[in-house]
């Protein structure tokens, strides 16, 4: 279990923190702007378009700066290091996804998905998870394109129905 007690006066600074709390900070100031543009668009409603992403960029603003307090408080511990294959099965499950979706539709593209991020969590077989995640986005399709009339792209598994 760790200490939970601050840090020494004498620990340096933590760097990476640091450069979390700054690109949050450009993240919500670029949100912030938009949605500053968006406010000029007339709305009919009480909530218009900026709403949410003004509420999006001030957490956003506030991360960044509980990010930046604790990076003053200095590193405490010497951090793990990351493990890349697990990164890597997550990427290529994002990968695969962008370029299957346009002629394997929907289901397959995002089955493919569900394996690869499993298998980078440490479960497999691939087989199994594709088949299960292939499945339930199936359903999902069916829901979303048939039952709210949304489009999703689809693909033979999808031209079934």
């Amino acid at each position: 279990m760790s200490d939970p007690t601050p840090a020494t006066s004498g620990s340096k600074p933590d760097k990476a923190r640091f450069v979390i709390a700054l690109a949050l900070a450009v993240l919500a100031a670029v949100i912030g702007c938009e949605a500053w543009r968006l406010a000029a668009i007339p709305s009919y409603t009480a909530v218009g378009p900026a709403a949410f992403p003004t509420l999006i960029a001030i957490g956003l603003g506030l991360l960044a700066i509980a990010n930046a307090v604790e990076a003053m408080k200095g590193v405490e511990e010497e951090r793990p290091r990351d493990e890349v294959r697990p990164i890597v099965w997550v990427l290529a499950g994002l990968v695969g996804q962008i370029v299957l979706l346009p002629f394997a539709g929907f289901s397959i593209a995002t089955g493919w998905l569900f394996a690869a991020t499993a298998k980078g969590f440490g479960r497999g077989p691939v087989w199994a998870h594709f088949l299960a995640g292939a499945a339930l986005c199936f359903v999902i399709y069916v829901i979303f394109a048939k039952g709210l009339q949304l489009s999703l792209p689809a693909g033979p598994l999808e031209r079934l129905i």
